[in-house]
């Protein structure tokens, strides 16, 4: 029996295009491995050179955002400095003649409104405005609580192909499951 689980959950990843996925603790040492993996993998499918880096940027982005901004992380105080860990699942497929980068992590249900309405504005922006938010943002501060500098959701909203789709699902307990997904 579990063989079979294991062999039916490999082979509906196979047929959904999926050519990368890890879920559980991830951190910048993992980040880095997985990243090479995707690398090799997009190098050896004969990926256009210009896609391929697009999909390592979100791949990357999506990522880090996993690793800062996960509910479900080891505490600071057992993380060695810089390691941070925190538990989540990303996904690197293909479907349709393009690649797809899909993100998953808990967070405190009080950031739900917050991050979709920032979710939300991204959408409804076009190119050229998503250049010039992302310029004005450089220029700025990084927004309170942003463990970075507070523009990874623009780019990924500016090397996407089409508006990112997005979803929350209530857990209980003051806590949600945030899922991005992005095209290229």
């Amino acid at each position: 029996m579990l063989a079979q689980d294991f062999m039916n959950f490999f082979d509906v990843s196979r047929r959904r295009g999926v050519i990368l996925s890890f879920g559980g603790d991830i951190s910048e040492n993992v980040l880095f491995s997985l990243g090479e993996v995707l690398k090799l993998r997009m190098s050896q499918g004969e990926t256009d050179a210009s896609v391929a880096k697009r999909v390592f940027a979100i791949f990357v982005e999506q990522a880090q955002n996993v690793i800062r901004y996960s509910a479900d992380k080891v505490p600071r105080s057992t993380a060695k400095p810089g390691g941070l860990i925190s538990a989540g699942v990303i996904v690197v497929g293909s479907q349709a003649e393009r690649f797809f980068v899909v993100c998953g992590n808990e967070l405190p249900s009080a950031e739900v409104p917050t991050l979709r309405a920032r979710l939300d504005h991204l959408a409804g922006l076009t190119s050229e405005e998503l250049k010039a938010f992302y310029r004005e943002k450089l220029r700025q501060p990084p927004d309170e609580g942003s463990l970075g500098g507070s523009i990874g959701l623009i780019e990924i909203a500016r090397r996407s192909s089409a508006p990112v789709e997005y979803d929350f699902q209530d857990l209980g307990q003051e806590r949600s499951f945030f899922c991005l997904k992005a095209y290229i």
